[in-house]
C-alpha cells in the first residue's frame, strides 16, 4: 500500500444532507481549535460484547482490556440492527435504519445506499482535519461521502487501514487543527472462513456455551432452526463438536487479531504525545452468535450476541473525564455516539434518535435515560424477515412480521433459553411491551406493518401477517 495519503484515493465535497450544523459555540471555557479535543473511533465488525477477555477471559485482548480499564466502560450498548451497513448508518448519522433508509447490507434486499451528512461533514465544517479508514459498505452517494478531507479510503483491509491511521495520526501535529479519525476494521468478521482455520495445540481449552447445550429450536421462530438447516448455517449444522469448537477458537482468533491493530493505533497516539488530547472510542457495528443458542454469524435472531456490542470511551482529563469505571445502568445504543461527539467538539446539536453520554463521561449531571431500548432487523441477503426488538433491564420482547414472538426475562433468564411468549403468567409483561413498542413504531413512522416476510429467494409469502395489532 502506498505510504503517502497524497497517493491515495481521496473524496472531498460538501455535505449536502438535510441535518444542518451551526459551526463551533463556545463551551467549557474552549472556544478555539485548539481547545477541542481530537476523536479516534475504531469499530470492529461483527463483535459481541463479551467478545473481550475483560468480559470472557475465554478470549485474548490485552489492548482493548487495557483500554478499558482506563475508560468508562458501557456495559449495556446496543446497535440498532444486526447488520452492518444499517448499523454504520446509524452509527456515523445518530437515526435509526428506518430513517436512514439503509435497511439492509449494501447488494442485499433493502440495502440502499446511504444519501444522508454524516459525522464527518459536521465535524469537517466545524474545523476538524477527518479521515475515513476501512470498511465503509455504505454505498457511493456525494452527499454521504462528503466529510472526510484529510482522507477517505472505504476499500482497504485491516493492515491497510491500521498503516494509513497511524500516519494521519503522525501528520496531526503539522494540520494545525483538531483532528477526527474513523478507523473501521473488518475483524472477526473473518470468522466466515472458520472451515480453514486450524486449531494450534496448545489452544487450551475450548468451551461451548450454555445454550448450545440445551438449544433445540422447538419453542423459537421456525427461521432461527432455517437458518441452520437451509442457509448458511448448513456448514456446521448437525456437525460434531470439535468443529463447534473450531468456530469458537477461529473468532477468538480473529478478534485478537483486531485487537492487536488496536493496539497500534494507540500506541501511534502514545508517541506522538496525543493520547491526553483526544477522545478514544471503540465499538462494533454488531455482534455474531459465536455458537450460543447453535447459531453462527448473523440472521434472522435478535439475542443479545446479536445486538449487544463493546463500547469504551476515554475522555482525557482536559475535557472533563472522569475516573476510568463500568457503567452498568445506563442504556446505551450506538445513535449515541454522534450527539456525543458533537457534544464535546462543542458543536450545534442536531435532531437525530441519539442522546449525548457527556454528562456521564463527565460526572456532570442530566444525563437523559432510556426507558427501554429498540432494535431493528430487516433481511439477510434476499431472505427478508421483519424483526422488532424491545428491551428493558428485566425483560426482551421480539415480534417477527410472520414468524410469532419471543419473551425473554433477562433478570432470571440472561442466556435467553425460555421462551415465555406462550405463558399465561407473563401476559401482561409481553402485552405492556408490546404497547410500548407499537407506540414507539407510531411515533417513528416505522414502517414495520407494512413490510413482508419473503423466502429466501426473496420470493413474497402470501401467509398473512402475524403478531400485528
Amino acid at each position: 500500500m502506498p505510504t503517502s495519503l497524497s497517493r491515495r484515493k481521496v473524496l472531498q465535497g460538501i455535505g449536502l444532507g438535510a441535518i444542518s450544523l451551526v459551526a463551533g459555540r463556545e463551551a467549557d471555557g474552549r472556544d478555539t481549535p485548539a481547545g477541542k479535543p481530537n476523536i479516534v473511533l475504531i469499530f470492529s465488525d461483527q463483535q459481541h460484547w463479551r467478545a473481550m477477555g475483560r468480559e470472557d477471559r475465554f478470549f485474548n485482548t490485552p489492548n482493548l482490556d487495557a483500554l478499558a480499564a482506563d475508560s468508562v466502560v458501557f456495559g449495556r450498548s446496543f446497535c440498532t440492527t444486526p447488520q452492518c451497513s444499517p448499523s454504520r448508518s446509524s452509527l456515523l448519522t445518530g437515526m435509526y435504519p428506518t430513517k436512514t433508509g439503509v435497511m439492509g447490507n449494501m447488494g442485499a434486499a433493502g440495502g440502499k445506499a446511504l444519501r444522508q451528512q454524516t459525522i464527518g461533514a459536521m465535524l469537517q465544517k466545524g474545523g476538524y482535519r477527518t479521515g475515513y479508514f476501512g470498511k465503509w459498505h455504505l454505498g457511493n452517494d456525494a452527499v454521504a461521502t462528503a466529510g472526510w478531507g484529510g482522507g477517505y479510503v472505504p476499500k482497504i483491509n485491516d493492515p491497510g487501514t491500521t498503516e494509513a491511521g497511524r500516519e494521519f495520526i503522525a501528520k496531526a501535529g503539522d494540520a494545525g487543527q483538531p483532528f477526527a479519525l474513523f478507523l473501521s476494521y473488518n475483524n472477526p468478521h473473518d470468522i466466515y472462513r472458520f472451515a480453514r482455520h486450524k486449531v494450534a495445540a496448545d489452544a487450551g481449552d475450548i468451551p461451548l456455551p450454555k445454550s448450545w447445550a440445551v438449544e433445540d429450536f422447538d419453542t423459537k421462530p421456525a427461521v432461527q432452526k432455517q437458518f441452520m438447516t437451509d442457509d448458511q448455517g448448513k456448514v456446521i449444522h448437525g456437525r460434531d463438536e470439535a468443529l463447534w469448537r473450531q468456530y469458537r477458537d477461529c473468532y477468538r482468533a480473529k478478534t485478537a487479531l483486531y485487537d492487536n491493530h488496536v493496539g497500534k493505533v494507540l500506541a501511534e497516539l502514545r508517541k506522538r504525545g496525543l493520547l491526553d488530547s483526544t477522545i478514544v472510542i471503540v465499538t462494533s457495528d454488531h455482534g455474531d452468535m459465536d455458537a450460543h443458542h447453535r447459531l453462527i454469524f448473523k440472521g434472522p435472531f435478535m439475542y443479545d450476541q446479536m445486538v449487544r456490542v463493546p463500547l469504551m470511551i476515554r475522555v482525557p482529563k482536559a475535557f472533563g473525564g472522569v475516573a476510568p469505571r463500568r457503567v452498568d445502568d445506563l442504556d446505551v445504543v450506538n445513535v449515541d455516539i454522534v450527539p456525543t461527539i458533537l457534544d464535546f467538539c462543542h458543536l450545534a446539536p442536531i435532531t437525530s434518535d441519539g442522546v449525548s453520554l457527556k454528562p456521564t463521561l463527565t460526572g456532570a449531571a442530566g444525563q437523559r435515560k432510556r426507558e427501554f431500548v429498540i432494535s431493528q432487523y430487516y433481511s439477510k441477503q434476499r431472505w427478508v424477515n421483519p424483526i422488532r426488538m424491545i428491551r428493558t433491564a428485566r425483560f426482551k420482547y421480539n415480534r417477527f412480521i410472520r414468524h410469532g414472538e419471543e419473551l425473554y426475562d433477562l433478570a432470571n433468564d440472561p442466556d435467553e433459553i425460555v421462551n415465555l411468549a406462550g405463558d399465561p403468567k407473563h401476559a401482561k409483561t409481553k402485552a405492556d411491551l408490546a404497547a410500548k413498542l407499537d407506540a414507539w413504531i407510531k411515533q417513528n413512522n416505522d414502517p414495520f406493518y407494512s413490510l413482508a416476510s419473503t423466502t429466501r429467494a426473496g420470493k413474497p409469502l402470501s401467509e398473512p401477517v402475524k403478531g400485528s395489532p
